[in-house]
């Protein structure tokens, strides 16, 4: 194994902890938080919350760790950075994320105040503080690492091979991009019909569905544009610091 993978691996190794501890944290100490945010009691599994817990960052560490695998090798068949650009620095890791990532929360937040008189549900609701920065804190790893890392990786490998005869790789990534922004902006539906207490999206305005997949979108974009070029870390920072802008400080407000 090059020293390169090595470092790639422990650092992937060490976001998926991060994301692990969240989880348990989350399920083990705020579930009735969670359950006040859906406006929904959660199911009885007949277990303590600390199992609850541990049972989460269980499957974090396996099934995400399969999908960072995955998508390292995506990555690197494309010659993209992987878990992070070997040749980036601080600024390229964490500045420049942290910049896309507040403007993405600044459009949300406009978006979120546009849309809300006519989208037949009003403004999003937010975890409570603090399940709102764990919140943040898991989506930005672990949803990047399954729709940047895998989602994006598949189809960019895939369209690579495609269209690498013609010397067309940038249109096939931005295909990927597009494909995994949309994959992105769809596993929000979820979240919505909770909250809105249905399980049809034909009980949804038309507005919000367009709600949810635009804005998402965007975020989704941006995440995988820094991915492309600096690697997983970048987009995890972009999102990351975009769900603070939007659920942390936008939810307080």
């Amino acid at each position: 194994m090059k020293i390169s993978n090595r470092r790639q691996f422990i650092t992937l190794g060490i976001l998926l902890v991060v994301y692990a501890l969240a989880a348990f944290l989350t399920y083990a100490f705020f579930t009735a938080q969670l359950a006040a945010t859906a406006g929904t009691p959660m199911p009885d599994m007949g277990v303590s919350p600390a199992v609850l817990g541990l049972a989460n960052a269980g499957i974090v560490l396996v099934f995400y760790g399969l999908l960072g695998l995955a998508g390292y090798w995506f990555a690197r068949k494309q010659g993209w950075p992987g878990i992070f650009s070997e040749n980036g620095n601080w600024r390229r890791w964490f500045l420049i994320p942290l910049a896309l990532g507040l403007a993405c929360g600044g459009v949300l937040i406009v978006g979120d105040v546009l849309f809300a008189p006519v989208n037949g549900f009003g403004r999003m609701v937010h975890p409570g503080f603090p399940v709102s920065i764990l919140a943040s804190l898991s989506a930005g790893i672990g949803e990047e690492i399954l729709f940047r890392g895998f989602v994006l990786g598949l189809w960019g490998f895939l369209l690579n091979l495609l269209f690498r005869r013609f010397n067309l790789s940038t249109v096939g990534f931005w295909i990927a991009n597009v494909i995994a922004a949309l994959a992105f902006g769809a596993a929000h539906l979820e979240t919505v019909l909770v909250l809105a207490h249905t399980s049809s999206l034909a009980a949804l305005n038309p507005v919000l569905i367009v709600e949810v997949f635009l804005l998402n979108g965007i975020v989704g974009l941006v995440a995988g544009e820094r991915y492309r070029k600096d690697g997983l870390i970048a987009a995890m920072g972009v999102h990351f610091w975009c769900d603070m802008a939007f659920h942390v400080l936008w939810g307080l407000i």
